[in-house]
């Protein structure tokens, strides 16, 4: 209220109340001296501060332009005179909050004392304005059991609103972990239960309405795959569609598609040809032979562990040649074998060849054999085998056509010079050299000569630091018990590979580990067979012990095997449908050897 007025002044004044948005008449009446009408001002002031100051929001004069302030234009007027109210009444449009305090009705007449005829009345005008929200919680919130939420609603308007809550349409009962703090503005959930879950409103009302909002808290939810994407089966050039549906609470499903393990997006070969839909699914378009594997799709709204499914993608095609060397070439007297570098899906049917440009029958020759891939295969070369081939191959959706020419020439194969001894027979700490060369036939390229194991593989890590290699000949050092085995010296060139082998056995050492164990089970009992590895040496026997346990129990239990040198052991009283642990180890006369490696049998069901 502004203090500095009189209170003589105020007790008559007018108080006027009206609703935000709509309209309002000050009634002010003019009372002209003698009630003789003779010319005046008319002065509308509202104060803006509590110390009374004015701010003239309306000034008329008649023939002169009103006077109407910056704030108000477009919502005062004067009420015409032959309005019931009189001409010095204010019409004042368009209510704002802003409007709301104390207005004062002037009357000046011209040429009187101004202390003489003063009229002049005074308004005081309340606002009042429905709710209206200005702070709401989402309209649907996501939780986990055993957290905490706050939901905030904030409402203005004049009066003041206040805030209730309800839950599921009846009023929220305040509990040890639900409470409404802050004059009713928020409601606190702690340690989210079950029976927390639903829909929470919140209603502001005062005198001029009220307004409700509605938050649903729901339990969220991890991505579901709903589609999943099936195994299909498509022509080269065809479009593929993979499915990848998924509902998640919340619903923001991220889809990531693989191929083989690798995002597609950064499979070169794909990248200008896939899509990937809103709704998940994956689009390849034109499909190419080799899009042919597995897909994977993977899901997730951030909630829980993504969900994946994958499928096949068969893309089938007529049979094709991918590759077509210039030359090749068969090694004399020896076998051969000219490749037809071929893909086909489905399988291959059968590949026919022309021999210098005429068609070749080779299931009617005893020395040629057409091989399940296509190439042919020459069992002893000679020279009339020499010439200019091309294959062509077919399935049952056809061919893509016939190999560019290969000229097949027919050349003599490298020689030995040096082979190195069939065995080896050396102790712990000895050296051994292994001794290999060949040598190139004319008109051939010299042929390369490297050392392998048996099995095709590189020198261990271990006798890398200990070989020395010199031309064909490899010397190992310090030899150690794993050294045993059998060496191959490769001998290859463009014509053949050649290759001779020699057995290193290393004496006086502890049994190897035994290899190749099998397991056969009944009820009650499991059948150990295995392959006895090296024995240290032939005046050394050999004999097992197996070590045993139900899978997951630390206790190892250990049998010998009889009779002495036996590799087969049938171990008894074994639980029925129960997973068993299995080792097997030699020794001789120098101790124990090395373990071979865990073996896993189930016994049958009763």
């Amino acid at each position: 209220m502004i203090t500095s007025l009189k209170q003589s002044i105020l007790k008559d004044a007018v108080h006027i109340t009206a609703i935000l948005g709509e309209g309002v008449i000050f009634n002010c009446h003019v009372e002209f001296p003698n009630d003789h009408p003779v010319p005046y001002v008319l002065q509308w002031d509202k104060k803006v501060s509590e110390t009374g100051s004015d701010l003239p929001i309306y000034i008329w004069y008649e023939s002169y332009p009103e006077h109407i302030e910056e704030g108000y234009k477009g919502r005062v007027s004067r009420v015409s005179p032959d309005s019931p109210f009189g001409s010095a009444s204010l019409n004042l449009t368009n209510i704002k909050e802003s409007d709301q305090g104390w207005y004062e009705c002037k009357v000046v007449f011209l040429n009187r004392d101004p202390k003489q005829h003063k009229n002049g009345t005074w308004f005081h005008l309340d606002v009042h304005a429905p709710p209206r929200f200005s702070v709401t919680p989402e309209d649907i919130i996501y939780v986990n059991l055993g957290d905490s939420i706050i939901l905030n609603c904030q409402a203005d308007g004049t009066p003041t609103p206040e805030i209730l809550w309800y839950k599921d349409a009846n009023p929220v009962d305040p509990s040890p972990t639900v409470g409404i703090f802050n004059d009713g503005t928020e409601l606190r959930i702690s340690t989210i239960r079950h029976e927390d879950i639903g829909e929470y409103t919140c209603i502001a009302r005062n005198g001029e309405g009220q307004v409700s909002h509605t938050a649903r808290v729901i339990i969220a939810g991890g991505a579901v795959i709903m589609v999943p994407p099936t195994n299909q089966t498509k022509l080269e050039g065809e479009k593929v569609i993979f499915s990848c549906e998924a509902k998640a609470m919340p619903g923001n499903v991220t889809v990531r598609w693989f191929r083989e393990g690798s995002p597609v997006r950064e499979v070169a070969s794909l990248e200008t040809r896939i899509t990937i839909r809103k709704d998940g699914s994956l689009i390849i378009n034109p499909i190419s032979a080799d899009d042919s594997g597995q897909y994977l799709c993977e899901v997730t709204n951030g909630i829980g562990d993504p969900q994946s499914a994958s499928a096949y993608l068969n893309v089938e095609y007529a049979a094709k040649v991918t590759f077509t060397p210039t030359v090749q070439y068969l090694p004399f007297r020896l076998a051969g074998v000219v490749q037809c570098y071929i893909k086909s899906n489905p399988q291959l049917q059968y590949v026919t060849w022309t021999k210098d440009k005429r068609l070749l029958e080779p299931y009617q020759m005893k020395d040629i054999v057409v091989m399940a891939n296509g190439s042919l295969l020459f069992t002893r070369v000679n020279e009339d085998h020499q010439g200019r081939y091309t294959c062509t191959p077919y399935n049952a959706l056809g061919t893509q056509g016939s190999s560019g020419p290969m000229e097949v020439l027919v050349r003599k194969p490298p020689t030995f010079t040096i082979e190195p001894e069939s065995l080896y027979q050396r102790k712990v700490g000895d050296s051994v050299e292994m001794h290999c060369d060949a040598v190139e036939a004319e008109g051939t390229q010299k042929p390369v000569i490297k050392w392998q194991r048996q099995d095709g593989g590189q020198l261990s890590d271990t006798q890398r630091s200990r070989v020395k290699i010199s031309g064909g000949n490899i010397t190992i050092e310090n030899l150690r018990r794993e050294d045993f085995g059998y060496y191959q010296c490769v001998v290859s060139n463009e014509v053949a590979t050649l290759m001779s082998q020699a057995q290193l056995v290393i004496e006086g050492t502890q049994p190897h580990a035994p290899y190749n164990i099998t397991g056969k089970a009944t009820e009650s009992s499991i059948t150990l067979q295995w392959m006895p590895g090296y024995s240290g040496g032939s005046d050394y026997k050999q004999d097992y012990t197996i070590w045993y346990r139900e899978a997951g129990i630390n206790d190892w239990q250990t049998i010998s095997v009889t009779p002495s040198g036996s590799t087969q052991v049938t171990i008894n009283g074994l639980a029925s449908g129960t997973t068993y642990e299995f080792q097997v180890v030699g020794r001789n006369v120098l101790g124990d050897g090395m373990m071979s490696k865990i073996m896993t049998v189930r016994t049958l069901v009763d």
